[in-house]
């Protein structure tokens, strides 16, 4: 607990056996309450090991539903089981659980609703393995979605965020799409009802075992940004409305 605020760690993970431990390992415990795995249908022993490591609440999807359907089971059950902070970590271990006391400080404090660890804060990006395709492309698309959301961040990209009770209750993440977009989406939600968001600089790694899509998927997820903001400017300037912003 953090001031009676009930803080949650969500794992969305596929195929997470190798890197689980190590990440559950790092969570700053007694300052996080409890813990949501789910299991996206992984081929591996995921289920299996969270279960060993006595992990309180772990959801296993039968078929594979895709990172933001990963994210809603998530959202959802945090929300069930009353939680005040969630923050969600990949447990692949590519961001670090030794960032969660600030970021739960910050939420705890009322300082911000939302807290995003940023890879490209600083200079470590390129430093710490992120390839030079994808740091061009993550600056080149924040660079058009800050003009067209109307907002400044230094990366919209981050897998690793945090959301008070209240932002999680008001967006309507679950009309969002189930595949990588989702996070965009999410975002643009926020930034639509006029939450602040945080940033923290956040280590960047890249490793074998650290989930990653390819250039195929990159290039499908780069067009979906677009189309995400580009309907967010329509939403907000013209007559035209979608159905992900309302409640």
């Amino acid at each position: 607990m953090y001031k009676q605020k009930k803080v949650v760690v969500v794992l969305p993970a596929y195929n997470a056996e190798k890197t689980l431990k190590k990440t559950y390992d790092e969570i700053p415990f007694p300052l996080v309450d409890e813990v949501i795995l789910c299991d996206d249908a992984s081929s591996d022993g995921t289920t299996a090991l969270a279960k060993e490591l006595g992990i309180q609440h772990i959801i296993q999807h039968e078929k594979n539903k895709g990172y933001g359907g990963n994210q809603k089971s998530l959202y959802n059950k945090a929300l069930e089981i009353g939680g005040d902070i969630v923050i969600m970590l990949h447990p692949d271990y590519q961001y670090t659980p030794l960032l969660i006391p600030s970021i739960v400080n910050i939420i705890g404090e009322d300082l911000f609703p939302v807290v995003l660890g940023s890879r490209i804060l600083g200079k470590g990006a390129l430093a710490g393995g992120m390839p030079l395709y994808k740091y061009i492309a993550n600056r080149g698309l924040t660079f058009i979605q800050n003009i067209l959301v109307n907002y400044k961040l230094s990366e919209y990209h981050t897998g690793y965020r945090a959301f008070s009770k209240t932002v999680l209750e008001s967006v309507n993440y679950n009309s969002n799409s189930d595949d990588f977009i989702f996070d965009n989406q999410m975002l643009s939600q926020i930034i639509m009802k006029d939450f602040h968001i945080a940033e923290v600089t956040c280590p960047t790694k890249y490793f074998e075992e650290a989930s990653s899509i390819n250039l195929r998927r990159s290039t499908k997820y780069g067009l979906g940004v677009l189309y995400v903001s580009t309907r967010h400017f329509l939403h907000k300037w013209s007559p035209i409305k979608y159905h992900i912003y309302s409640t």
